[in-house]
């Protein structure tokens, strides 16, 4: 079972913006870097950002360098992922988990995720 509850998500016109949150349960979120995936029908979870425990980020996909944000607040035990500048190609589901890389193939925590779909 997932420590991890994402939200946020919904219907967005191109060019909106959402903020995601990803909450983890009791104090695990202090001692790991945190990514944010999405993933498309069909295909794997492709990685879109790290946050490290100290809040250092990475940020995978060049065409959402400068429109997505990743942040923490380990008071909250919350990471963020902000989103603006919304494309249609942005649609997907959303998910966090406690590791980080371009791409998940294989991962057996995912929670459910939140879907985000951007549409005119």
């Amino acid at each position: 079972q997932s420590q991890f509850v994402e939200s946020g998500g919904g219907l967005v016109q191109p060019g909106g913006s959402l903020k995601l949150s990803c909450e983890a349960s009791g104090s695990l979120l202090n001692h790991y870097a945190v990514g944010w995936f999405r993933q498309v029908p069909g295909k794997d979870h492709e990685g879109v950002s790290c946050i490290t425990n100290r809040g250092g980020t990475t940020y995978y996909i060049d065409s959402l360098k400068g429109r997505f944000t990743t942040s923490r607040d380990n008071a909250k035990n919350t990471v963020y992922l902000q989103m603006s500048g919304l494309k249609p190609e942005d649609t997907a589901r959303y998910f966090c988990a406690a590791l980080c890389g371009p791409i998940v193939r294989s991962y057996g925590g995912w929670g459910q995720g939140t879907q985000v779909t951007v549409s005119p």
